[in-house]
């Protein structure tokens, strides 16, 4: 039907007849002389149709935006004043000689090159037609070429690529599973996985060795930009390596990925102990570009009367973390009331802070000065090794809550100040706590439930504080956005029961859910490991998109619809009769 795409067309062409095919993406009558912009999926080409080709012209005058064409002419220069630079195919026009109009179009919901200003659920209603804007395009593009490589650079590290089911049995992995009704086992369901976790363990118990698979997770959770109820994961499992083994490979695959995709290399990649990032960063996802830390200051205010810092100075589970700005004084008293604010929305009862007019007792500025002892004073500047200009912000409490919000102060005045560098950042996070609390006062896998602890022995852990144990877990963080997390899973069946044991899970109900599972491990388990990537969140990263619905095709909103086809919907109720479910009337 076509000779030649839009985009590939240019000044080699000069002289030549083709046939092209695309949308129309705009339409303009000059005094007689229309033109039309087609596009296609590698770009846009220039039509002129003149009334002298009297058929073609009157079909011209009758198109509008998002109509089907094929046009067939001849490629010209374009005279030297009109050429368009901004175009890949601004030096040329295809002079008309025919049109065919293949299908018409409605009006679209919105102009391609104007969706900027149109809603996203606007967008997601009528995807079909934001998906043609060359942004979308090439969004997915990317994320196909991203595909490719990673599957190349694993295929040549001879990992074999295994389907696991979708169609599962429900285990707890942090989420709420998405259920499945069985028609052929009444009252029973499925669960679609949240990732292939015990499958891909069990693959090594298997003797693959190596294996990977892009597979598709689903996660009954709330959304964020960064969440969708189903995702692509790149899920990575190998036996007989330790984690040096399994990082190693990882980040060799993420460098040789963003090298065929951007042409990037990704720089030094340091390893940070999780108990250090939160010390410096408040949280476990750090972003290097900014070079905004905390420093802990609790010693400092250990002898203070002011009750505000000597409690949590004096408390284990507590801290106070300062946050040293340089040209602090960019920041009028208006900003410090709106970060006051911010904090505050995270669980901060206010936010206090040093001015440093001069680093002397004499020259901090502060409300909280008059309740600070002189020794106290010039213990901060000392420890803080305060400079003039300096703006010191205080965050006091409860470990938990002011790492929280004192990390989000960091990113908030990062951006606002400008001082985030631009390109890409990774690092590591290692040994992580294998525990933490819940919202119960009970305990959950701080990853997940078989991931290995640094301690093998199952009696000495009897006897730990559970929350002191560590565990043999990594994360990668790329421009402080978790994309990729493992471990070295647990490979004896008594350690692995231990674990469900800390837990609180029952005899019978770690027989009942993960039953299949521990006599997996009694057959003579290897000593495995691995990782799973986030592809749609890579992908997001990589093309600089503000959310993973931008390199997602079809994706749901943050409700979990599809505003395109109206999923989730109704069905009839014989068909709920046949799966043996009653609907509950509200």
């Amino acid at each position: 039907m076509r000779t030649n795409y839009c985009g590939e067309l240019g000044k080699d062409f000069a002289g030549k007849s083709v046939t092209v095919c695309g949308w129309v993406h705009r339409r303009r009558d000059h005094g007689g002389v229309i033109f039309l912009d087609l596009r296609d999926t590698t770009g846009m080409v220039q039509i002129v149709v003149n009334p002298e080709q009297a058929d073609s012209f009157t079909i011209a005058d009758n198109v509008r935006s998002e109509y089907v064409l094929k046009v067939t002419g001849l490629v010209e220069e374009r005279p030297q004043d009109s050429e368009n630079l901004t175009l890949a195919t601004g030096e040329i026009e295809l002079r008309c000689e025919e049109i065919v109009v293949l299908n018409i179009a409605e009006t679209p919901a919105f102009p391609l090159d104007q969706s900027s200003d149109v809603g996203e659920d606007v967008r997601l209603k009528n995807r079909t037609l934001d998906l043609r804007r060359p942004e979308m395009q090439n969004n997915l593009r990317l994320k196909s070429k991203l595909t490719k490589a990673i599957r190349d650079y694993l295929e040549s590290e001879s990992y074999m690529d295994i389907e696991t089911p979708i169609l599962t049995k429900a285990t707890p992995e942090g989420a709420r599973d998405y259920l499945v009704p069985s028609r052929t086992s009444p009252g029973n369901f499925f669960a679609l996985p949240q990732s292939p976790q015990l499958f891909k363990q069990m693959l090594m118990v298997s003797g693959f060795d190596k294996y990977y698979q892009i597979a598709r997770c689903f996660r009954d959770e709330d959304l964020r930009a960064d969440r969708q109820p189903e995702f692509s994961q790149v899920d990575i499992e190998a036996s007989f390596v330790d984690e040096a083994d399994v990082m190693n490979m990882a980040e060799s695959m993420i460098r040789f990925s963003f090298d065929k995709v951007l042409n990037i290399d990704l720089g030094d990649i340091p390893k940070i102990p999780w108990h250090e990032s939160m010390n410096l960063y408040g949280c476990d996802k750090p972003d290097l570009r900014n070079p905004l830390i905390l420093n802990e200051v609790s010693e400092v205010f250990l002898s203070e009367e002011f009750k505000v810092f000597s409690e949590p100075a004096n408390d284990k589970n507590s801290r106070i973390a300062a946050l040293v700005i340089d040209n602090g004084e960019e920041i009028g008293r208006g900003q410090i009331d709106r970060y006051t604010d911010f904090v505050k929305e995270f669980g901060a009862k206010g936010l206090a802070y040093i001015r440093v007019d001069e680093p002397t007792l004499a020259g901090l500025n502060s409300p909280i000065i008059k309740y600070l002892s002189e020794e106290c004073q010039q213990k901060l500047i000392e420890s803080l090794n305060l400079k003039k200009g300096n703006l010191v912000f205080f965050g006091a409490g409860k470990m938990k809550v002011v790492n929280d919000y004192m990390s989000r102060l960091i990113s908030r005045i990062g951006n606002d100040l400008g001082l985030i560098k631009e390109g890409f950042k990774s690092c590591w996070v290692t040994d992580f706590p294998m525990f933490e609390e819940n919202s119960e006062g009970g305990l959950t896998a701080l990853h997940h439930p078989f991931t290995s602890p640094k301690e093998q022995d199952p009696s000495k852990l009897k006897d730990s504080d559970s929350l002191e144990i560590n565990s043999k877990a990594y994360d990668m963080v790329l421009n402080g956005v978790e994309i990729g997390g493992g471990s070295i899973r647990i490979h004896d069946s008594e350690l692995q029961q231990e674990i469900f044991n800390i837990l609180g899970l029952s005899k019978e109900e770690q027989n009942e859910k993960f039953g299949f599972f521990l006599r997996t491990l009694q057959s003579g388990c290897p000593p495995h490991g691995g990782i799973a990537f986030g592809l749609d969140r890579l992908a997001m990263l990589m093309v600089g998109a503000e959310s993973i619905r931008d390199v997602i095709a079809f994706p749901k909103t943050q409700s979990a619809l599809c505003l395109l086809s109206e999923a989730p919907g109704s069905v009839p109720d014989d068909s709920l009769e046949e799966l043996h479910i009653k609907k509950i009337e509200e």
